[in-house]
């Protein structure tokens, strides 16, 4: 099968190179999924670069952990009432040395779940991160029903799918910060009562307008070191800030405004959800895509071959939603 790996961290073009590698064959409790689409997130760029570590785990890994893609061979232990069923996966990549960015996968059977008949592959391979991200950062701790939310950066992978499972899942009033006027177009689109561009705009200063001075109950915050001081201005008293994403390894906040107004932080990374929280996430975004209440941005799709390009196109910040690589 056809496969891009890299041996070594650094640049896209000097590591990245697509090889012919044998085919996986499940073992027990695994199934065999050939994909047809595998997702790029910032967090396989950052692996890749050795912005984390510069020393890889495997002698040679295939990044990328989101896919989608049908199961055509089944491990013991495993009904092959599953094979031909179409899937979507996580944590392809994490932890393991073979990802998404192949034309197979052998993982977990539970690392696959089903995806309905009326939503394209592409989508399904941006459900791992982007979605369950958002969707846990929208449904967990307490959820959001009733409430209101700010999601910062709501044109974004993750936050264009936090502002839909805010207002889907029952949010009062639902604000997201942006960068451009096209940005504030797209989050209105996915459900957003208001978009603030952080460019143009006194944040604090909008959020108070908008809240009747109350401010937000929760905020979702995809970089913490930028944001964190702000963030803590527009919540209400007892209000969350939920963060699953950083700019910077170490960061500071505000003790006294925190401590003050009894304010609440969540951390978490998807990679590590709980079992509970998984499922509740998988449960709930299975029945949004059943009731076709979703829409999803992919905003570039390439080839394999062009593995390097797509991993460029993430670091830049240039993609207004998801890119996407072609495998079927």
């Amino acid at each position: 099968m056809q496969a891009a790996c890299y041996e070594r961290t650094g640049a896209a073009r000097d590591v990245l190179r697509v090889v012919e590698l044998p085919e996986p064959i499940p073992g027990p409790g695994e199934v065999r999924v050939r994909l047809h689409c595998s997702g790029v997130n910032p967090s396989d760029v950052k692996s890749r670069a050795g912005l984390r570590s510069s020393v890889l785990p495997f002698p040679r890994i295939v990044p990328h952990s989101d896919g989608a893609g049908v199961i055509d061979a089944v491990g013991e232990g495993v009904p092959a009432s599953r094979i031909g069923e179409r899937v979507w996966v996580w944590n392809g990549a994490w932890g393991r040395a073979d990802g998404t960015a192949a034309e197979c996968i052998a993982l977990p059977a539970r690392q696959a779940v089903p995806l309905p008949e009326g939503t394209p592959m592409e989508a399904g391979a941006c459900f791992g991160i982007p979605a369950l991200t958002a969707l846990h950062a929208v449904q967990g701790f307490g959820g959001v029903e009733g409430r209101s939310v700010l999601v910062a950066g709501g044109a974004g992978a993750v936050g264009h799918y936090a502002v839909q499972f805010a207002k889907r899942l029952g949010a009062r009033q639902v604000l997201a910060t942006v960068s451009s006027a096209q940005k504030a177009a797209i989050v209105r689109d996915a459900g957003a009562d208001a978009a603030i561009d952080y460019r143009s705009e006194n944040v604090a200063e909008r959020v108070r307008a908008l809240t009747d001075g109350a401010g937000v109950d929760r905020v979702i915050e995809v970089d913490v070191a930028a944001n964190g001081a702000l963030d803590a201005e527009l919540l209400r008293p007892g209000g969350q800030l939920v963060v699953y994403g950083s700019g910077a390894r170490e960061f500071s906040l505000p003790f006294f405004p925190l401590i003050a107004r009894n304010l609440n932080l969540h951390f978490f990374i998807v990679y590590n959800l709980a079992d509970a929280d998984r499922a509740a996430a998988e449960a709930t975004l299975q029945r949004l895509l059943i009731e076709g209440r979703l829409s999803h941005r992919i905003a570039e799709r390439l080839p394999l071959s062009r593995i390097a390009e797509a991993h460029e196109l993430v670091e830049s910040g240039r993609v207004v939603g998801n890119v996407v690589l072609t495998l079927a």
